[in-house]
């Protein structure tokens, strides 16, 4: 039998890692699909991005018909001051000038309205794109199985939400607005070139495959250090991520040097593959300015040719002088713009990639779970806790690595069954397979008959209460903590399940109480009392099966007897599978299932496993023997 699950992604108390400014990214391994994909999620925006097009083009048309008409008023400075000069009657036409003044002005204003315009609409819409994208992204995490957090590092997922979001966010509002302004540019202001003159716009256009040829060498070359830098970025910040959550241990085993010299080597590469980049591509511009500054002087030459002999005028020679300087600055713009495009598709294919990871198998749900007083239906039904293991198979890796061989068991409700075993043994992997975190290789399981594919997980596990060996609580107050367990709880409940954890007389010695703030690792609490608090969540969720992973493991002997009592409350007609190392706080259990190399080797009740004097027994007795010993 084959089931589908679910695994559950718990949030992480976690900071993101450093903050990163837009950055050059790595060359996009499929640059079509990913511009594909990039261009489908925008088409929500496509009415706002029509009007950033339009925009940003009437803006451009506004600014360049301006040296053309400039030309004009510089043409009656020049007749004016030849005149004067010549004794001719009039001068200069200072009224004609002004009314050229006033267009000229207009024209700005306008170029500057639409401009500020496709500006306002095109950070709208990358800063939504950002913040739809991080709603995806979290999302996804929450539906991942938990396969691929084994082999995915921390860091690189953060990286993907934060740097890459960013690199896209931003690249995108400047390359679109870049990309249309320029190619405006030069499409306007070649016209408005060859309206003066062929042969001079014939002797510019010239400059550009020189231009072109050495902007395609820097490029070349830079590229590969651009492909690096996220990589190196992305490992920088899993190192900074880890020192931090890890900063105690760092300290109490003294290794701040040797975590400073792994940093300093990742960081070593980002800064080679950074420096590289950045100043192989920021040759591209003094590389255009030097191109540009020759045809600027060979323009100058020919045109003071083409005024003495009077092909054309002053004004005209001023406006084609202004329409180079304006045809050059786009065509830097554009070769600029081709490595922000990888920059913004190379980010944007990073994060296709995580969405597009392969998400937990689902069967389609049959049945519901009945949490009212209403009366069962057919297909909706209230759990009572009978959990039955069929010939469970299972492996992390799929069929090739199996640690779970032939786990089969029967639970009654309301029964306590502990589960113990040498460290790898698979106790906790069969509790996770309970709540559907991890698929089944081959067998299945049951409650109340029903298999656990058969209902959504979202229904399953709210029927369960877990309380782990690794605590977990996030960057909040005490109560808001606590109430993680059941969001609509009150004040009054939060306390008498605090209560019934033994908790309340340590929050109420606390600062603040319950409104005591916790920090992210809640490294501000004992790490017993933090057990305390997730064990005062679970019994606030009030479920039908408990299971307790070493769940007093971290409090001292004689808080851990208050804990039993008050557990032993809980689990009154309850399920409750615990897993425990010390075999002592176990033995009222109603069924013990000994697990080694993920088969049930023995079960029964304490009596009687210790009567078989077989493996039970010899855990049992090497405990109180460590105990003689020492």
């Amino acid at each position: 039998m084959n089931n589908g699950n679910r695994n559950h992604n718990r949030p992480r108390p976690m900071g993101g890692p450093m903050a990163s400014g837009p950055m050059v990214g790595e060359k996009a391994k499929n640059f079509k699909g990913s511009f594909r994909k990039l261009a489908a999620y925008l088409k929500p925006f496509r009415l706002k991005i029509s009007l950033v097009v339009l925009c940003a083009a009437l803006s451009t048309v506004f600014t360049i018909i301006g040296p053309r008409i400039l030309a004009k008023a510089t043409d009656e400075i020049a007749a004016g001051m030849m005149k004067i000069i010549t004794g001719a009657e009039g001068g200069i036409d200072f009224v004609y000038i002004g009314k050229i003044m006033a267009i000229l002005l207009g024209l700005y204003i306008i170029s500057g309205l639409f401009s500020y315009i496709q500006g306002f609409t095109m950070a709208g819409v990358s800063t939504k794109v950002a913040y739809n994208l991080r709603n995806t992204i979290i999302k996804k995490i929450n539906a991942l199985p938990m396969s691929y957090f084994h082999k995915t590092s921390q860091g690189d997922v953060l990286s993907r939400i934060t740097n890459d979001v960013d690199t896209l966010s931003q690249s995108l509002n400047q390359s679109i607005t870049q990309l249309i302004t320029s190619t405006a540019s030069i499409i306007g202001v070649l016209i408005m070139m060859l309206s003066i003159s062929v042969r001079m716009t014939l002797i510019a256009l010239a400059m550009i495959p020189v231009s072109l040829v050495l902007v395609t060498i820097v490029v070349k070359f830079s590229q590969k250090y651009f492909k690096g830098q996220q990589e190196y970025l992305g490992s920088v910040n899993g190192q900074v991520e880890e020192m931090y959550g890890g900063h105690i241990v760092v300290k109490a085993f003294n290794r701040e040097e040797k975590a400073i010299q792994n940093f300093e080597v990742e960081n070593e590469k980002l800064y080679r593959c950074v420096w590289k980049a950045q100043f192989i591509s920021g040759l591209m511009m003094p590389i255009m300015n030097f191109v540009g500054n020759i045809g600027y002087v060979v323009i100058c030459i020919v045109g003071a040719s083409f005024a003495a002999n009077g092909i054309i005028t002053i004004g005209d020679i001023q406006a084609f002088i202004q329409y180079i300087r304006s045809f050059t600055q786009p065509i830097t713009q554009l070769a600029s713009i081709s490595n922000m495009l990888q920059q913004t598709v190379a980010a944007a294919e990073r994060i296709f990639e995580f969405l597009e990871e392969p998400e937990e198998k689902e069967f389609k749900p049959i049945m519901k779970i009945n949490n009212t007083n209403e009366p069962d239906t057919e297909n909706c039904v209230h759990l009572h806790g009978d959990v039955w293991f069929d010939h469970v198979k299972f492996g992390y890796e799929g069929t090739d690595k199996i640690i779970i061989n032939d786990f089969s068991a029967s639970v009654k409700s309301g029964q306590k069954i502990a589960i113990v075993g040498p460290t790898g043994a698979g106790k906790t992997t069969m509790v996770k397979l309970l709540m559907r975190f991890h698929d089944l290789c081959g067998g299945g399981i049951y409650i109340d008959g029903y298999d656990i594919t058969a209902f959504e997980r979202r229904d399953l596990r709210s029927e369960f209460g877990m309380v782990l060996q690794d605590t977990w609580l996030y960057n909040g107050t005490i109560m808001e903590n606590i109430r993680y367990g059941r969001l609509d709880a009150t004040d009054e409940e939060v306390i008498a399940a605090a209560k019934s954890a033994q908790a309340d007389h340590f929050i109420r010695a606390l600062p603040d109480g319950y409104n005591m703030e916790l920090n992210e690792e809640a490294t501000n609490i004992s790490q017993g009392q933090k057990q305390l608090l997730t064990i005062a969540r679970a019994i606030l969720s009030n479920p039908k099966i408990l299971i307790l992973d070493e769940a007093t493991s971290s409090v001292d002997t004689r808080t851990e007897i208050l804990i039993q009592r008050a557990m032993d409350n809980l689990m009154e007609g309850r399920t409750s599978f615990i897993i425990a190392h010390r075999l002592s706080t176990i033995k009222n259990a109603d069924l013990i299932l000994c697990m080694k190399d993920g088969d049930i080797v023995e079960q029964g009740n304490h009596e009687q496993l210790m009567a078989k004097n077989g493996f039970y027994a010899n855990l049992y007795n090497s405990q109180f023997e460590k105990v003689s010993e020492e």
